[in-house]
């Protein structure tokens, strides 16, 4: 039997939140509470990731916060981690076992993008009927997008998501379109690994082509060790090609959109609006009680992913 969303219960009060975290490379418990907290410059400067006090004193905050919810719990491997970000990100609570959230919160931020730990960690909350939002990936192949789907209490508990996604600088404006005409292939860029960072630029290239389901045909490919990804054909005809450049060479985060008239490029550059524009419409849909996260969306973007994963190592299957 399904569970009562337990956010019915709190139509009017601010929301409470729990964000778990770390893992390596990924400041999100810092970013993503400040947009919801506020936050201590002071404290933020020694979070270990220079880019987010950067962008974050960019902002006019209290203004800047969302103002319908708020982190009151954070939950890491490390409780002098755990200890700092609250400090950073203005968070009440620290708990010594993530499962110690249910009961405590309203809904659950999982802010690690390692997802091997993903179903372990969203298990409970997902049994409890919390929504949770997943960072991206959410899983490195259908199989486990599945397992975790199979746990859902109510339509639209799990939302996930690339927050470049949200991106409106990765965007087509009606007239960027006229520009271009029928798409006929996108060639997006971004750095950092594969199975961690192409979702960035996977999902921004889905809200562009629209759902192209299915793939008739795709195929890896190599320049280097660094410089790889995934080539795609959609049976609509629309080709498309991924690649990430690794960790020792830097790029803007960049797509190409190519057609029958002409071509148009799109860069990304806001992290803060993309982030909060995510966490936005995650509260929103828990307020509402709709699907912000649609799962045709994800399980195309997740395919794409498990393409290039496993094909990439052929020693790797999910």
């Amino acid at each position: 039997m399904a569970v009562k969303p337990v956010h019915t219960m709190y139509p009017s009060e601010s929301l409470r939140l729990g964000i778990l975290g770390l893992s390596e490379g990924n400041g999100h418990p810092y970013s993503w509470s400040a947009i919801f907290n506020g936050y201590n410059p002071i404290e933020m400067e020694r979070c270990g990731f220079p880019v987010i006090p950067r962008y974050l004193e960019r902002q006019k905050f209290p203004d800047a916060q969302i103002q319908t919810a708020k982190v009151t719990h954070i939950w890491t491997q490390d409780a002098a981690v755990s200890a700092q970000v609250a400090r950073a990100a203005n968070i009440p609570h620290c708990v010594e076992n993530f499962v110690d959230l249910v009961g405590q919160v309203d809904a659950v931020l999982l802010a690690r993008d390692d997802a091997q730990h993903h179903f372990e960690m969203a298990e409970p909350f997902l049994r409890a009927g919390l929504p949770i939002y997943m960072d991206k990936p959410i899983a490195l192949c259908r199989r486990d997008l599945d397992r975790l789907y199979a746990l859902e209490c109510y339509p639209g508990q799990i939302f996930t998501c690339s927050a470049l996604k949200y991106a409106q600088e990765l965007r087509l404006s009606k007239s960027d379109r006229t520009q271009v005409g029928d798409i006929q292939f996108v060639d997006a860029i971004v750095p950092k690994d594969w199975q961690r960072y192409a979702i960035h630029i996977i999902e921004p290239v889905l809200n562009i082509v629209g759902n192209q389901s299915p793939i008739l045909w795709s195929q890896v490919f190599h320049y280097t060790a660094d410089i790889q990804g995934l080539l795609v054909e959609w049976e609509s005809g629309v080709k498309g090609r991924f690649t990430t450049t690794g960790n020792s060479l830097q790029c803007p985060i960049t797509i190409r959109v190519m057609g029958t008239l002409g071509w148009h490029e799109l860069t990304f550059s806001d992290t803060f609006s993309a982030f909060r524009a995510a966490l936005q419409d995650f509260v929103d849909g828990i307020r509402n009680q709709d699907i912000r996260s649609d799962p045709d969306f994800v399980r195309h973007s997740v395919e794409l992913v498990e393409r290039g994963s496993a094909l990439w190592n052929p020693e790797w299957f999910c």
